[in-house]
């Protein structure tokens, strides 16, 4: 009786469990199934977005282990998105036709016999190091020297250690360029203590300088040392080779270290796992704050701070600033909270992922609260990796930032909130590549709807987003000619007015090749 009743208990016991297993088995292969099976229109949508699909040098990895269930969204093919979505908030525009072109005219030579050697010394923040280097690569050539492989600043306001090869690949740089310029890595060791000539070279000179002035110190120097590298070449009335040769050296031969362009994949395809996102330069640090003299919506002891900053900040020669002239011209970034109208108003929903690429924000979440209640899908580098993963990179703000930059690249939307030096070299890296939209905020005309807003006079709503959108049609990063001086303006005023050759490499390095056809996008960023 005893064993019959244990008989009767096993067998219940393995129908049980049999059930159990089944339940799970067809809960699995149900939640799979909604995992990977995206509606039609959803199909339609994501098969419209322009994602990188090369991993040829950085690999697949699953999520580090904090970033949860709890964090991420449903699948995006759950996400409702129809076409009409596709067309208004995330379709590139058109290239026109347009196409890199960099390579040599006919008549380009190998580098000349050297006459010498050139040392750089590169200033200011990544972005403005990085136009520095090329620009140098074209000096070095323009009066045949051999270019030692540039310094990094070191004591500029991020106090970044980093060594060249630290941010960038420092072999494919100099084999990249080998039939151009020659460069070697170090001084040889008997020119270590020979005496050398340090220049300040002139801010946007062109050949003429280059050619007849600084090349004739070859004559008495075998070492020249530039001392500051940023700005010192013109954007335009120069040999189409030496333009060529830039956008060589900047979106071919200037590409990050291993290390740091696998990290920055890494990020992208977590970024990927939300959709199509948008890459937001959020320029609300500290040291921008303090050197713009911008504290709209800051406290009275937050303004004093910024302005003891830059009170201290002895390279920073503007002491006096009035910040609400500086808001009103449309000198200051806008704010987090504006940004967060911006974007309503552009039509973004409040599910869309957005990328962080900034330093630390100035006031920390106090700041960024009302962004974050519009829009609570705010990622950031230190919060798609592990503090592990970013370990190597921490405490180098130069790094930190590159890693920013490759998200920004990749990103189906770019928008910075001020337009610096990493807004106008991603702006132009993405217009030279055809990557998707890099929306440019008028923010001289956004502060008079902002200021309104904040009087009562106007609300939220249709009528403020079609002003929006009508101001910004225009300003979606398509290819066009790079704009020249403001008329009326003189001397170096009239250089500084110009657009930045590194923001729009048009005519000189894209180039209509064929009749006009649909955008194509770019596999690889340099």
């Amino acid at each position: 009786m005893q064993k019959r009743k244990c008989v009767s208990v096993v067998q219940l016991r393995k129908l049980l469990t049999a059930a159990i297993c089944s339940i799970a088995f067809m809960a699995l292969v149900s939640v799979h199934v909604q995992h990977v099976v995206p509606s039609s229109n959803d199909q339609k949508f994501n098969d419209k977005i322009t994602t990188t699909r090369d991993l040829q040098r950085w690999t697949r990895e699953l999520a580090p282990p904090h970033l949860s269930k709890v964090l991420f969204p449903p699948p995006k093919s759950n996400v409702s998105r129809g076409v009409s979505d596709y067309e208004k908030l995330w379709k590139p525009p058109s290239n026109r036709g347009y196409l890199p072109c960099t390579k040599p005219t006919p008549n380009y030579t190998a580098p000349a016999e050297s006459r010498g050697y050139l040392l750089v010394h590169t200033n200011g923040g990544l972005n403005q190091m990085r136009a520095g280097i090329c620009d140098m690569v074209a000096v070095a050539r323009i009066i045949n020297a051999t270019l030692v492989v540039p310094e990094l600043d070191k004591r500029s306001f991020w106090q970044d250690t980093s060594n060249f090869s630290d941010v960038f690949d420092e072999e494919h740089f100099i084999r990249s360029l080998a039939n151009d310029v020659k460069i070697i890595k170090k001084l040889p060791q008997e020119l270590v203590n020979e005496t050398r000539i340090v220049k300040y070279f002139i801010s946007w000179s062109g050949m003429d300088y280059y050619e007849n002035e600084i090349a004739t110190l070859w004559e008495e120097y075998q070492v020249i040392r530039a001392a500051k590298s940023d700005s010192r070449l013109a954007n335009n009335n120069l040999p189409a080779d030496i333009q060529k040769l830039r956008c060589r050296a900047c979106y071919e031969a200037l590409r990050f270290s291993p290390c740091i362009e696998q990290m920055g994949k890494l990020l992208v395809e977590r970024m990927r796992l939300f959709g199509p996102y948008v890459a937001l330069h959020l320029r609300y640090e500290k040291d921008m704050l303090a050197f713009s003299g911008c504290t709209h919506d800051l406290s009275q002891d937050e303004a004093e701070e910024l302005r003891i900053i830059r009170e201290n900040t002895s390279y920073w020669k503007i002491k006096e600033i009035d910040p609400v002239e500086q808001r009103l011209k449309g000198f200051c970034p806008l704010t987090p909270k504006e940004v967060g109208i911006f974007l309503t108003a552009l039509g973004y929903p409040s599910k869309t992922p957005i990328y962080i690429a900034s330093g630390g924000i100035y006031g920390g979440e106090s700041h960024m609260a009302e962004l974050r209640s519009r829009y609570p899908l705010l990622m950031s580098k230190e919060k798609l990796a592990s503090i592990e993963e970013l370990e190597p990179f921490s405490n180098h703000a130069s790094q930190m930032a590159a890693l920013d930059y490759i998200v920004s690249i990749e990103s189906d939307v770019f928008i910075p909130s001020y337009y610096g030096n990493m807004a106008k070299a991603v702006e132009g890296h993405r217009r030279f590549l055809g990557r998707g939209r890099s929306i440019l905020p008028d923010r001289k005309a956004l502060v008079r709807l902002f200021d309104k807003l904040a009087q009562g006079t106007m609300t939220e709503g249709k009528s403020l987003s079609n002003k929006i959108i009508d101001l910004h049609r225009r300003r979606l990063g398509s290819p066009r000619k790079r704009k020249g001086p403001i008329s009326g303006t003189k001397g170096m005023d009239r250089f500084r007015s110009e657009e930045a050759f590194y923001s729009n490499s048009l005519p000189d390095c894209l180039c209509r090749t064929g009749p006009l056809h649909p955008n194509t996008a770019s596999h690889v960023v340099r």
